[in-house]
């Protein structure tokens, strides 16, 4: 899947700057955000990729992800129009390879009690995702 394929790019480009991954959390009811990245100073990143103008279009619920992060981009690849992507939000180039921040996602801070639960869900999702992985047996919990 190309969406697949960018997400791993962006994975690969925020480890490089210290944030850690994971993909295809569910914040709250509706939502599935593509990328989640938590950095080392705590701070919550939200990433939706986009694999053609199609693709976006098709995509009505990207602003309740918003109040889940303290900065929101979309990554899309070098053929995207980018014209078409909202007004102050983050965009990120990526291939499957790699990626880079073009512009910056303005900063929403997160509230303090909005960030625990978010940072706990980022926790359980992983850790359920690595025992998944090193177990196969074990279904994943639900989200």
């Amino acid at each position: 899947m190309p969406g697949q394929l960018l997400a791993r790019g962006v994975c690969r480009h925020l480890r490089a700057l210290g944030f850690v991954t994971v993909e295809e959390l569910v914040p709250g009811p509706g939502l599935r955000v593509d990328v989640m990245a938590l950095g080392m100073k705590g701070e919550i990143w939200v990433v939706e990729c986009k694999s053609s103008r199609v693709d976006f279009i098709s995509d009505q619920k990207w602003q309740g992800y918003l109040e889940w992060a303290d900065r929101f981009f979309w990554a899309v690849d070098a053929d995207f129009p980018t014209e078409i992507l909202p007004e102050g939000t983050g965009l990120i180039l990526a291939d499957r390879f790699g990626a880079e921040v073009v512009r910056m996602g303005p900063e929403s801070r997160l509230a303090g009690a909005r960030r625990k639960a978010v940072t706990q869900k980022f926790a359980r999702h992983a850790a359920s995702r690595l025992q998944a992985l090193r177990d196969p047996g074990v279904p994943l919990l639900p989200e």
